[in-house]
């Protein structure tokens, strides 16, 4: 172990019991850890403040003032009166729409911030019309965002799939193929388990009110009354236009950072959003606890202290041969990790360790290919991983002890049904 390496371990260690004692604002500790690893040299410059122009600081930032112009907009208003009509006036129903809805996007589009991003103003106008706390329900359905992603065989499963192919040829895999439908087949109980917990057991784990101040509550229908007819429609055909765009992104061949930008803009510019306090709509505390994430990420990337816990995890599985075991360490050690790390950085590091283990021991690779894609995206206990946390930590409240003590109960779920289920229908052996 290197000095970079202990030093940076060290700084690590002590901005994740700063963001748990929660003893100053998380944002400031994000940016002390920040410039303790630049002063240590544990980053450079470039790594310190790639943060502030990483594409999902961007499209957090813009997808906020889209989110809040269309919270602004009549039809947010009219929506929750509709849906609690066919309800029956059930909010519990309600509830359970919007989670379907969230665990059908998150398979059309890849990123689990986006996907919040479009229901999450839906909900908490929910909330607030019908005097039900954002701080119980905003976390559940986050969750939902993320552990859905890409189980159903739709654009986010087959653009995974591709990649995941090109891994398996360039190890040495050739004439095997990664299917979009062995994310189906080896992930479906996920979709039921994790819709059933938000419903049922989620609400029950999260505060009851806010642990800290709600970056932005508005009412959307008062708000949407101050607007005119012209802007009102202006609003609405923005964010659907903005949504739509960013599921197909691709074939437009536009980024989804600019097309979020130029929804913001359009918000702003044709008085949505108040061109004054558009700025105000951004959870700025949110944005900078996120770089500052970003930055010890690429500090344990750059110091090789992700590399040695693959090259121990590569150690540790070399002459197992139960299925169990092995699905279980290439689903929790991701897991753990993409906690504190960008999860593609800990996928694209996992991802060629499980296939040379496989290679080694003569393994079929498909199940513990999906078991660390799972581990590797599926996070949610901290704001390291994916801006989706960082959102809904602004939209409801909480802080990073609120997050772990929510997300508890899930956190143990996931990993026995992934793998006792995805092992037994994909075994290695």
């Amino acid at each position: 172990m290197t000095t970079q390496m202990m030093i940076c371990i060290v700084i690590f260690a002590a901005t994740l019991v700063s963001y748990m004692l929660n003893k100053i604002p998380m944002w400031i500790t994000a940016m002390i850890s920040m410039s303790a690893l630049f002063a240590t040299g544990c980053i450079d410059a470039a790594g310190a403040l790639s943060g502030f122009s990483n594409n999902n600081t961007i499209l957090m930032a813009t997808m906020f003032i889209v989110a809040s112009g269309f919270r602004r907009t009549s039809l947010v208003d009219s929506m929750c009166s509709g849906i609690m009509k066919v309800t029956g006036g059930s909010f519990k129903m309600a509830y359970l729409g919007y989670l379907l809805l969230a665990a059908i996007l998150t398979n059309f589009i890849a990123s689990p911030m986006v996907v919040y991003a479009i229901v999450s103003p839906l909900l908490t106008a929910l909330c607030d019309k019908t005097d039900n706390s954002r701080s119980t329900y905003m976390f559940p359905i986050m969750v939902v965002c993320i552990s859905c992603c890409g189980i159903l065989p739709l654009p986010t499963a087959i653009q995974m799939a591709g990649q995941f192919t090109g891994f398996m040829e360039s190890y040495g895999f050739v004439g095997m193929t990664f299917n979009p439908m062995n994310f189906l087949i080896g992930s479906w109980p996920i979709l039921i388990v994790s819709i059933a917990w938000a419903m049922f057991i989620g609400p029950k784990c999260t505060p009851k009110n806010p642990v800290i101040p709600i970056a932005t509550k508005e009412n959307g229908g008062a708000a949407a009354k101050k607007l005119s007819p012209m802007t009102d429609k202006i609003g609405i055909i923005t964010f659907f236009g903005t949504i739509l765009a960013l599921i197909f992104s691709a074939q437009l061949k536009q980024p989804t950072w600019f097309i979020a930008l130029v929804g913001s803009l359009i918000m702003v510019l044709f008085g949505v959003v108040d061109q004054k306090n558009a700025l105000r709509d951004i959870p700025w505390d949110m944005l900078m606890l996120f770089v500052g994430a970003l930055s010890l990420g690429t500090a344990l990337t750059n110091t090789g202290a992700g590399n040695m816990i693959g090259d121990a995890l590569a150690t540790a599985v070399g002459g197992t041969h139960n299925n169990y075991v092995l699905g279980a360490l290439f689903f929790i050690i991701p897991f753990l990790l993409t906690q504190f790390m960008l999860n593609r950085a800990v996928s694209a590091v996992f991802v060629p360790i499980c296939l040379l283990t496989s290679s080694s021991l003569g393994a079929n690779p498909i199940g513990l290919i999906l078991l660390v894609n799972a581990g590797s995206l599926t996070a949610f206990m901290t704001p390291m991983a994916t801006p989706a946390v960082a959102m809904c930590m602004a939209d409801g409240g909480y802080d990073l002890k609120s997050i772990v003590k929510s997300g508890s109960i899930i956190t143990l779920i996931l990993p026995i049904v992934y793998i006792a289920y995805t092992m037994t229908v994909f075994p290695a052996f």
